[in-house]
């Protein structure tokens, strides 16, 4: 399905640059630079973040504890999480 129909990115190629390191993007505006393009009118903004939600909760399921403390993808649901309260 296109997400984002300025760049014409689909959701397979925003779920495939979600990969655990510390340079796994934390934004829709990080998930274009990765996908090499910028944002444009930003309707798609709100379906990336979805996105991302749903890696973050995959990989909070996925994590054993000792593989929890060093995945960017759990710090940063931690981190949202904070911020939210």
């Amino acid at each position: 399905m296109i997400v984002c129909s300025c760049n014409v990115l689909s959701d397979r190629a925003v779920r495939a640059c979600l990969h655990r390191g510390p340079d796994c993007p934390r934004t829709p505006a990080q998930v274009q630079a990765c996908l090499g393009c910028s944002p444009k009118c930003g309707r798609c903004a709100r379906t990336i973040r979805g996105i991302l939600q749903n890696a973050l909760d995959e990989a909070a399921h996925a994590c054993t504890a000792t593989c929890a403390s060093s995945c960017s993808l759990v710090k940063v649901q931690t981190a949202e999480e904070g911020i939210a309260a």
